[in-house]
């Protein structure tokens, strides 16, 4: 283990011995029992690092991780998406009441699902109201994820692998494939986490007229200086991905993606906005900071104040939390004191959520349990990395947030 502290935590309102715990517990809980194959932890404060700790080996056999190692962010992708989507809004080419097939027309006519599946033709009755972009954004657009198996609906999803980023089809062939197909139900009346910011990648391409890949890097990784954050990892760094592991029932943790022979290393037939990225802790910081900065770090301005603001709020109708609204059975967030914002996961209620926090705060993860949060009351953020699916395997994010605030003076 490789543990960095870097700046001073007592200067930045942390108490050293309590940081340290963290990364205790991270060892003998979860690297060293092999419950996680390694962990990495960023901690910051007013931008600035506190506390960077690197522990566990990137590849079987090999060097342990260290600041450089690469990760698959999964659904971390999404608050990416949701900002350059955004982007386009502070533009005036669209607008978060524009509903969804006025850019795709597939999406035109689009019913609820109203009975059949499983070899019998889908019945469906119109929606109540359009999907709108807003849909799209906060998880109420009644489309799906197809490895939820909850529904007729998500089984068509898997029946046609309409998911698989590295399968068959491209984003407008995965659009086609979604518009043929019903929805769960009616825009605007429930939440479910689902391909949704997927969809909202397409959007981006077709308004912008670019591949979301070149619309990400010259619109937000080249400003931001994320040089290590892409679809597809060039080739003279595939020697810094690291490994990425699943635990099925009686297997244990087995490889999913070997680091030298990544699916991540080859081009991605579906460029997903809700799940495809590779990044690093550093570069995801600096994500944070930007997002901590109101929109701008270092002289870039990627969004505007206001904007990020909009985004932060809990947009859920009725200003429902997760466990009202959710009809979902896999979620990145705890559903109690939770609302969801415009590509963020929202603290509505610390108390509620049973965990110590703040209002305002921000976050989402990926399904290899990955992580971040920002607070802006406390001008706080983290970035967590490790590569095991599924994240709901063990409490480590909760875990994490509580020692994190435990450690604050």
């Amino acid at each position: 283990m490789t543990g960095t502290i870097l700046g001073d935590p007592e200067r930045h309102g942390f108490d050293p011995a309590r940081l340290t715990a963290i990364d205790t517990l991270l060892r003998d809980r979860y690297v060293a029992s092999g419950r996680l194959p390694n962990a990495q932890l960023l901690i910051a404060r007013d931008g600035e690092i506190v506390h960077f700790s690197h522990q566990g080996l990137a590849r079987e056999g090999g060097a342990p991780i260290d600041e450089s190692s690469l990760f698959r962010i999964a659904s971390m992708t999404k608050p990416i998406t949701s900002i350059a989507f955004m982007m386009l809004v502070e533009q005036g080419l669209v607008a978060l009441d524009t509903p969804v097939h006025h850019v795709l027309p597939e999406f035109k006519g689009i019913g609820v699902y109203n009975g059949g599946g499983a070899g019998v033709p889908f019945a469906v009755k119109p929606t109540g109201e359009p999907m709108r972009m807003i849909d799209l954004l906060r998880h109420t657009s009644g489309l799906t994820y197809g490895f939820q198996n909850r529904s007729n609906v998500d089984a068509a999803y898997r029946e046609g692998k309409i998911e698989n980023w590295h399968g068959n089809l491209d984003l407008d062939g995965f659009i086609g494939a979604l518009g043929a197909l019903p929805l769960e139900f009616s825009p605007g009346t429930s939440w479910n986490y689902s391909v949704a910011t997927d969809v909202l990648g397409a959007v981006i391409e077709r308004i912008a007229g670019v591949k979301l890949d070149t619309f990400f890097t010259t619109r937000i990784f080249v400003p931001l200086k994320m040089d290590d954050t892409f679809f597809q990892v060039p080739a003279d760094k595939v020697d810094r991905l690291t490994d990425c592991y699943t635990v099925a029932p009686g297997k244990g943790r087995t490889m999913l993606d070997r680091g030298e022979k990544s699916a991540w290393s080859r081009p991605p037939t579906l460029l997903s906005g809700g799940g495809g990225l590779v990044s690093t802790a550093l570069d995801y910081h600096r994500f944070c900071r930007m997002c901590l900065n109101g929109g701008t770090l270092d002289g870039a301005r990627i969004i505007g104040r206001k904007t990020l603001e909009l985004m932060t709020q809990n947009h859920l109708p009725g200003g429902a939390d997760l466990a009202t609204l959710s009809q979902s059975l896999f979620s990145e967030a705890a559903n109690a004191g939770t609302g969801f914002g415009l590509g963020f996961a929202i603290t509505i209620d610390p108390a509620k959520s049973m965990i110590a926090g703040s209002k305002g705060e921000y976050y989402w993860g990926g399904m290899f349990s990955t992580a971040f949060f920002i607070d802006p009351v406390e001008r706080l953020s983290m970035v967590f990395m490790t590569q095991v699916s599924p994240s709901s395997l063990y409490p480590i994010r909760r875990e994490l947030k509580t020692m994190i605030y435990a450690a604050m003076t």
